[in-house]
């Protein structure tokens, strides 16, 4: 194999991993969502937290957490793909 076939080839798997990475974090939240904060609120309503009925919060606040976390946790998952495929930032 060529040298610009084989950088082709690491592009793809970079990007392969870089797409399923994203995929998998939407799939997260928008099954805690649009799941939990519609589908599901009935069932979570039994539940109370702090006052609040469960499927109420998560349409209200839960949703909002899940995506903060998940932007924290893409941030770690992409640094180690980066360092996996060698286009990491590091000196």
């Amino acid at each position: 194999m060529t040298e610009p076939e084989e950088r082709a080839q690491q592009r793809r798997g970079y990007w392969r991993d870089n797409l399923r990475l994203a995929g998998c974090c939407l799939v997260v939240w928008f099954a805690v969502s649009f799941g939990c904060g519609i589908l599901l609120v009935d069932v979570l309503n039994q539940v109370r937290i702090g006052g609040f009925e469960l499927g109420f919060w998560f349409a209200q606040q839960g949703s909002i957490y899940v995506f903060v976390a998940l932007i924290f946790f893409y941030a770690w998952r992409m640094g180690k793909i980066d360092r996996k495929h060698g286009v990491d930032e590091e000196d």
